[in-house]
């Protein structure tokens, strides 16, 4: 045996006693005790219920036998592609490979295949035949209708087909694996388990479901994007487990997949108790040789408090995945989990977050949530936040306040995400200025995405002055608290609703600003996003309208080049964006412009080559941010002014 991690082998299962497991879980991350990852929730918590279970990590997608190292389970095969969705972990937005797989040990790529969904289960029933198979995880959740696929540019059918698994248990599983596991425990055959909340199936007759909602058909879809279109903003008004009705999208030769309804909120003693199980919070000591696994080091010393978000943005599949019902850990759980991690060897006093999908929310929005659930058709925080919303801080503030004062713990810092709107709707200002104060390491890291409203409205954000505001607030804060500290902002390029007009104002925004971001985040078409619909068919799911949208890779590296502009390996991409949207006077020598011309261009019309532009002369001394210098060009406009003086003197 391997300590207290589940058997990974038939010789540790024998160790244990067994003679078989119930269960086999495959996933495609490698093994990791730790409930940032699915497979160990899962695994852990059908352990806590009496079942035997084996892991198989990242096996051998080519050779059957490597799924065969338990023998057939007795109950099913559990599948999931890991904690990402295997394509967006193979490839970056241009479609070129990714280097490496935070995922596998030691960080190398290569251990999964593309779909590993469809892959695995696959593997599984050329092995084995028709043993029960269940697949989750968020590639399956997110793909368990039919949905755009960025990667072949086309529209697939649900998961559930491709894989020729049995059953999808989509979301967070947690409830719906173990009524699986019950259901097929009492011999019932997993072809008739048709009733669960939060589980996707097939089936050729839809006369026992009077409560069904029929979606599009496939074939319409294919033949009409504005049809799928119909189709997701349906889904996306059913996710809720309160109000959300079955769904059947028909297949030819007479085909359903069948949605059912989502499984009800956690509440905070079965998210309590999920998190009190014995996980061992490392990777598989079997890794070691091997360098470990890098993404442990994210998540080692950091704290889920919370899950679910009523953020809304488009981009964000969260509502489809872990929904928009808040559902947290008491503070009692959190800190116990803290003074455990106190006491590690390893942990220097620093606890690297305490969030979730979004930090600053830790109870649902409003009161009739846990009731009634959410609105359909009506958001949380956008455009303006609901009037019922419950904007309130105070106990994560007393949570953080308990946890900086356990023994051992020098610092506890915030780094899964603010969302500044919340926090500037809460009329008390005790939480933002103990964010300040105590749980920023120097730089806040923020998303408002962009600064063009009308891209903004597409992405589900607030009005950039939501954002001015709050930048406002930040840095009266740390004034008064006698800090330098920043903001980060993360931008996002090429979103639907973003031409290369919005593109060049983002830029100039970052000009304006005196910021060179680091990193830029081109926007990535991944399944079961409103923004990805978009993408697909032109076509806004929430009214029907019609969105410009940037498909032209090239296109959207000029977007992406342009808020990077100061990067002389962009120049050209910049000197092209700028062309295409007719904006050459940002091409020049002026405090105002972005890039400096070829040789070949001259100078700039209206630009008088030495000092300020006219068109920014009225700036002059007044600190207006778009006149700052990054420190590089002030470290090289101080060595021209020495070399000037230098050159002088020996004239002189």
């Amino acid at each position: 045996m391997s300590g207290g991690f589940l058997p990974v082998s038939a010789q540790e299962m024998k160790e244990r006693g067994w003679d078989c497991v119930d269960f086999v879980y495959v996933s495609g991350d490698a093994y990791v005790d730790h409930p940032s990852f699915g497979h160990a929730i899962i695994t852990r918590l059908l352990e806590a219920h009496g079942y035997r279970v084996g892991m198989i990590a990242q096996p051998d997608w080519r050779d059957p036998e490597s799924i065969a190292v338990f023998g057939p389970p007795r109950l099913a095969f559990l599948v999931s592609a890991g904690n990402m969705d295997s394509m967006v972990n193979h490839y970056y937005v241009s479609r070129k490979p990714r280097k490496g797989d935070a995922y596998t040990p030691g960080g190398v790529s290569g251990r999964r295949p593309d779909r590993a969904a469809i892959v695995y289960s696959r593997l599984i029933r050329e092995r084995y035949g028709q043993i029960p198979i269940v697949l989750g995880g968020i590639e399956a959740s997110l793909r368990r209708l039919a949905h755009y696929d960025y990667w072949s540019d086309s529209l697939k059918r649900s998961v559930l087909l491709d894989s020729k698994a049995d059953l999808i248990s989509y979301g967070m599983g947690e409830k719906s694996i173990l009524e699986i596991a019950e259901a097929l425990d009492c011999g019932i055959d997993i072809r008739d388990l048709h009733f669960i909340p939060g589980t996707v199936y097939g089936t050729g007759d839809l006369s026992g479901l009077p409560d069904v909602l029929l979606l599009p058909s496939y074939e319409e879809m294919k033949k009409e994007k504005a049809r799928y279109a119909d189709s997701f903003r349906i889904q996306y008004e059913n996710t809720d487990p309160f109000t959300g009705r079955t769904l059947a999208e028909p297949y030819p030769d007479g085909v359903y997949v069948v949605q059912n309804p989502p499984q009800p909120p956690l509440t905070m003693q079965e998210m309590d108790d999920i998190y009190a199980l014995p996980y061992q919070r490392e990777y598989h000591p079997s890794y070691e040789k091997e360098g470990g696994v890098p993404a442990v080091g994210e998540i080692r010393f950091s704290l889920v408090s919370s899950r679910g978000c009523f953020g809304g943005c488009s981009f964000c599949a969260l509502t489809f995945h872990q929904g928009r019902i808040v559902q947290a850990r008491s503070q009692e759980s959190i800190l116990a989990e803290a003074e455990r991690m106190t006491k590690d060897p390893a942990f220097k006093g620093y606890i690297h977050d305490v969030g979730g999908p979004t930090a600053n929310f830790r109870a649902p929005s409003c009161g009739k949530q846990l009731k009634s659930g959410v609105c359909r058709r009506r958001q949380c925080l956008f455009p303006q936040p609901c009037p019922n919303l419950t904007a309130d801080h105070s106990d994560y503030l007393a949570l953080l306040r308990r946890i900086r004062a356990l023994p051992g713990v020098k610092k506890v810092f915030i780094r899964s995400g603010i969302r500044f709107d919340y926090l500037l709707a809460d009329s008390d200002d005790t939480f933002f200025r103990e964010l300040v104060e105590h749980h920023v390491s120097g730089q806040l890291k923020v998303a408002p995405e962009h600064i063009s409203d009308a891209v903004l409205e597409k992405m589900g954000k607030p009005s950039h002055a939501v954002y001015e505001a709050f930048v406002r607030k930040y840095e009266r804060l740390n004034e008064r608290l006698h800090k330098k500290q920043f903001l980060v902002p993360y931008l996002m390029s090429s979103h639907p609703g973003s031409s290369m007009k919005e593109a060049v104002e983002l830029a100039e925004y970052v000009r304006d600003i005196g910021y060179m971001p680091q990193q830029v985040q081109d926007f990535y078409p991944t399944p079961s996003t409103l923004s990805t619909v978009m993408y697909f068919t032109g076509i806004d799911p929430r009214n029907g309208k019609k969105v410009s949208v940037c498909r032209n890779p090239h296109e959207k590296a000029m977007q992406r080049a342009l808020i990077q502009y100061r990067d002389p390996k962009n120049h050209g991409l910049v000197r092209e964006a700028l062309q295409a949207a007719g904006r050459t006077d940002l091409i020049g020598y002026g405090e105002r412009c972005l890039i400096r011309p070829e040789p070949k261009e001259g100078r700039a019309a209206g630009d008088t080559g030495r000092g300020r532009s006219p068109s920014v002369k009225s700036a002059k001394g007044g600190g207006a941010r778009g006149l700052e210098k990054t420190p590089q060009e002030k470290r090289q406009r101080k060595k021209r002014t020495i070399r000037n003086i230098h050159s002088k003197k020996k004239k002189g």
